[in-house]
């Protein structure tokens, strides 16, 4: 192959672009320039971190009218550079998986080099950087998760403790922090001891009033002062973060309440509640101008099978994508929608169980919802429940045609039946 042919095949995509290294104190910049005989120029330049020192990075940019630069998703770090150029210069996000250099070339020069070379060519492909609006919506929900999260924590906390004071009140009350199981714990709390019926009858709600007496005893234990303590400080946590999750909530429907008949239509699809509508269009946006198709979402989201064939033969079929907060948002909202009655999600799921397990049917589930979640979003469907009849119908050719075979092979013929 001569070099003309080699050209035609590596084309230079982008003249002048850069491509940047970035760690927390330092960034390695390398500026590729190609002018019109071909001849490639490059300029190395280092920068500082601190907000001053991304100005100047970007007057150094636009002076050498570059108009396109490349930087790997490194943690946070390249957040405050985008924050700098956005609006200014186009930012290509790329996954560090998908630019590995050869083993043994790393330093921040060289990385950068390499992804200013890749960029050149047109062989980067940009991570999803949603809007502003978008990315404010994000934060809310994904900083509300870790709330929940942490309630969790110490709700399992409170049980251990109360487990080991001998307190079985989680064993009589199907929820510890239900109405009537806030009431004893504060009751334990504030009496300790020397707690009788007509105490608890005075603090339960009276659908358990018949439990009373069993109730008395998971309270008698080993339950001392240092217990009692320890238990406070516990509630004082979870009511705090519980203070917290209703502050966020309401400003995020504040910020999101612009789209308010988007979540609603979303709120119609089962096991999708108007939390996690709002979760969900957080992570994605209301454009999705970056995907194509349904299957390009749900590729990214982690929810569609991956591709790996050697020699005719399919070795595994799993994503790629390990951890998503989509994935994990979508997964959440597929056990719920399995749980719906009548639901079409229901039907899918078993009859997926049956052949590929519990754990690929619920991620074909979540495959399927997001799917339905892209034709709402983008294209301004309305959801419609085919209900769990729907896969029967389906069939029915199928059955009554396997049906005809096995009659005849034993010398019989069906006959239909009028209605």
């Amino acid at each position: 192959m001569n070099q003309n042919q080699y050209n035609q095949i590596i084309s230079v995509v982008h003249p002048i672009c850069c491509g940047l290294d970035i760690h927390k104190k330092v960034i390695s910049a390398c500026l590729i320039t190609t002018d019109n005989l071909g001849v490639e120029h490059v300029t190395i330049e280092e920068f500082g971190t601190f907000t001053e020192d991304l100005y100047k990075l970007r007057d150094w940019l636009l002076e050498h009218e570059c108009p396109i630069v490349a930087m790997e998703s490194t943690g946070i770090y390249w957040r405050p550079v985008h924050n700098i150029m956005e609006n200014y210069i186009q930012v290509i996000l790329v996954n560090a998986r998908s630019v590995k250099n050869v083993p043994g070339r790393k330093t921040d020069i060289k990385d950068s080099s390499w992804l200013a070379g890749l960029l050149k060519h047109g062989l980067l492909k940009g991570s999803f950087i949603p809007p502003k609006d978008t990315r404010q919506w994000r934060d809310l929900t994904r900083y509300r998760q870790k709330h929940v999260q942490n309630i969790t924590e110490y709700k399992q906390r409170t049980q251990k403790l109360l487990e080991s004071a001998n307190i079985k009140i989680d064993s009589v009350l199907s929820d510890l922090f239900g109405t009537s199981g806030r009431n004893l714990l504060d009751l334990l709390i504030n009496k300790k001891a020397n707690i009788s019926l007509e105490d608890i009858n005075s603090v339960i709600d009276k659908k358990v009033k018949h439990k009373a007496p069993e109730l008395l005893k998971s309270i008698q234990g080993y339950f001392t002062e240092h217990h009692a303590f320890l238990l406070n400080m516990n509630l004082d946590t979870i009511n705090y973060h519980q203070q917290q999750i209703n502050n966020l909530e309401e400003r995020i429907k504040a910020m999101m309440s612009d789209i308010e008949p988007l979540v609603t239509e979303l709120d119609r699809i089962p096991g999708i509640s108007e939390v996690t509508a709002r979760a969900i269009l957080a992570e994605i946006g209301i454009s999705l101008e970056e995907f194509k198709t349904s299957e390009h979402l749900c590729s990214w989201a982690g929810v569609s099978p991956g591709n790996n064939e050697t020699g005719g033969k399919r070795k595994s079929g799993r994503s790629p994508v390990k951890k998503h907060i989509l994935k994990t948002v979508l997964v959440e909202a597929a056990w719920a929608a399995i749980k719906t009655k009548g639901s079409f999600y229901k039907a899918k799921y078993y009859r997926l169980k049956s052949r590929i397990g519990p754990k690929k049917a619920i991620i074909a589930i979540a495959h399927k919802i997001l799917k339905v979640i892209y034709n709402i979003v983008k294209h301004g469907q309305e959801y419609k429940e085919l209900g769990e009849e729907y896969l029967h119908s389906q069939n029915k050719k199928a059955q009554k045609r396997n049906l005809d075979k096995q009659a005849a092979k034993l010398g019989f013929k069906l006959v239909p039946v009028a209605a």
